[in-house]
């Protein structure tokens, strides 16, 4: 009897424990072990192993792509994590200004863009504003007789104009998620500043924000990896097929498509899936230490 009871718990906790197995390890498991091997459309049934090859094509052959994609997404995750904080920040505290009216509606409309479906938001974005021919932004630019801007031709103006899109997005959900964490500030901090001399800028930038960082941190390591993860913006706006512009703006999420699902090079994709995956997990120890250091500080 004591030994059913022993296995009692393994024994209700055997379902979830199947499907984590067949649904998390299996293919965990499955992609480590193809990504040692030679696996492609070439090489479906006949596949072979291949030890380190792959991986040490992606990290050290120059012209694999795989660490400029790495190093694009890492200056993309800390442009659009640094612009977001910023401008949901400096959004956040105008709508919390005392005297303002209407606050809830202009609230409403900054979170429109967040509510709409993101397929549709980018395709509006690169007909809509982006279009050579016919965008928004170029019949301002033919107004003043100039040529009109291949926003989405050269890499640098690809990069900039999907960081818009991706600000355009992601800005909403950010700022909603500060502007939450300004509320919860005791306003009579604010009353004991103004008292000392404290100027607006000083107040916010020296109480508010050390207040609601420790707030923010869950919000701000997702809001990165979500960014480091960004796939749908880059590939809709520059690499969709039968669209290309001609930009090669690969992040490593659109580059583990490219080599997955064009090249079909399965084994090499895993590798690289392998080398995300480690990436990632060494980022959110390195910004959970940082996030921790400053609650402390706080």
């Amino acid at each position: 009897m004591q030994k059913i009871n022993k296995f009692k718990p393994w024994i209700h906790q055997l379902p979830f424990l199947v499907f984590i197995l067949l649904l998390v390890v299996f293919p965990l498991a499955y992609t480590i072990y193809i990504s040692f091997t030679n696996m492609s459309v070439y090489h479906w049934q006949n596949f072979h192993f291949v030890g380190g090859a792959n991986y040490a094509k992606a990290l050290f052959k120059l012209d694999s792509g795989f660490v400029p994609a790495v190093l694009r997404t890492l200056l993309w995750t800390a442009l659009n994590l640094a612009l977001m904080l910023f401008l949901g920040f400096m959004i956040a505290l105008a709508l919390n200004a005392e005297g303002l009216n209407l606050k809830r509606v202009y609230k409403t409309l900054l979170i429109f863009p967040w509510a709409m479906p993101g397929y549709v938001s980018i395709l509006l974005w690169r007909m809509g504003m982006f279009n050579t021919e016919f965008g928004f932004l170029n019949q301002i630019v033919k107004m003043f007789g100039l040529p009109p801007i291949n926003f989405l031709s050269s890499n640098t103006n690809a990069f900039i104009s999907c960081l818009v899109v991706n600000l355009w997005l992601g800005l909403p959900y950010m700022f909603t998620m500060i502007d939450a964490a300004i509320q919860s500030v005791d306003r009579s901090i604010y009353e004991g500043a103004k008292l000392d001399g404290a100027s607006f800028w000083k107040m916010h930038f020296s109480i508010t924000a050390p207040i609601i960082l420790p707030i923010l941190s869950p919000v701000i390591i997702m809001t990165a990896f979500t960014n480091f993860k960004q796939f749908d913006i880059v590939y809709l706006m520059t690499m969709q097929t039968g669209s290309k512009t001609g930009a090669d703006i690969n992040t490593i999420i659109t580059y583990v498509y490219d080599k997955a699902f064009i090249t079909s090079n399965y084994g090499f994709s895993a590798a690289i899936t392998g080398l995300v995956s480690l990436i990632i997990i060494i980022l959110y120890f390195a910004m959970q230490k940082i996030t921790n250091k400053k609650k402390e500080v706080a």
